[in-house]
């Protein structure tokens, strides 16, 4: 009899135990997925069966960052267009090439023949641009950075944006264009620079007015989503006013706390990882979907 014993207290245990995790499995609801898509299969009346994407731009639409190697947004986007409207195939070229700026994509656009064919072709044009040119005004100015500063850059850089997008358009009239914003990590170096946050808004604003001086092109914003991160609690708050301002830069930037950016790529801190690839990827998906007459519909 003593030697059930043990034996009847282990089973009263494994019992008790299967028992709590049945009524908190129960209580507590199941966790959901960090990004919900919107409903799929929205097929739409005559629409067209395959999709040509071409992408162009910078490390963004590379991928780099992107731990899985597939190349960033874009496969998201095209898996995403595939499933949503049923359709037979997304054929894709991805011409992205790390750490080139605006004039040196502009350059390649014109000196390529199969990215002209394929523009032209082409049913979604996506273009990722902006934060190289940016950086180089950083790193050539970089002990004497003010707003200022930037000003003729970017009245250099709205001219060759105005270049590319006019490119695209003679290549292909029918196809719109989705030009991304650029974004702010550089806090997480530089936390003390709260100009930069700043300047990163008026870049957007210029891209942004640009962009809609054409038709059929469509600017997504992606600084608040890859900035922030996913928790919305980190980096520097561009509406701060003087005083507080003043109180930031006087503080050493080993006590400011940063809280790391879980949408940054933890090798380098500046490129999205794949969690800031599906925030980019949703960010343009919400725009195909409310422009899908420009692009899915046979005309």
């Amino acid at each position: 009899m003593k030697f059930f014993k043990p034996l009847i207290t282990l089973l009263c245990l494994v019992i008790g135990a299967m028992l709590f995790y049945i009524v908190l499995n129960q209580t507590i609801p199941a966790a959901q997925p960090i990004l919900k898509p919107t409903s799929v299969n929205e097929v739409v009346k005559n629409q067209k069966e395959k999709i040509h994407f071409v992408a162009i731009g910078d490390s963004l639409t590379e991928g780099i960052g992107d731990e899985t190697k597939r190349g960033g947004f874009v496969p998201i986007v095209t898996n995403d267009m595939q499933e949503r409207y049923r359709l037979t195939s997304v054929e894709v070229e991805n011409y992205g090439v790390a750490g080139e700026r605006s004039d040196q994509i502009l350059k390649r656009i014109k000196k390529e023949k199969t990215i002209l064919e394929n523009i032209a072709t082409a049913d979604v044009l996506t273009l990722t641009v902006g934060g190289n040119d940016l950086m180089k005004v950083i790193q050539d100015n970089f002990f004497g950075l003010t707003t200022k500063t930037f000003k003729r850059p970017q009245e250099k850089y709205q001219k060759r944006i105005t270049e590319i997008i006019t490119l695209l358009q003679k290549e292909n009239k029918q196809a719109p264009i989705y030009v991304f914003g650029i974004y702010n990590p550089f806090y997480l170096n530089f936390p003390e620079i709260t100009d930069m946050q700043k300047i990163v808004d008026n870049w957007n604003l210029a891209t942004e007015e640009t962009v809609k001086t054409f038709k059929n092109v469509h600017f997504i914003p992606i600084n608040d989503l890859l900035y922030r991160g996913l928790d919305n609690e980190v980096g520097i708050d561009s509406t701060l006013d003087s005083s507080e301002e003043a109180e930031l830069k006087s503080t050493d930037s080993s006590d400011l706390n940063i809280i790391d950016n879980n949408a940054l790529y933890d090798q380098d801190k500046f490129h999205p990882n794949n969690l800031g690839y599906q925030l980019m990827a949703n960010a343009l998906r919400d725009e195909l979907i409310k422009t899908k007459a420009q692009w899915l519909v046979k005309k």
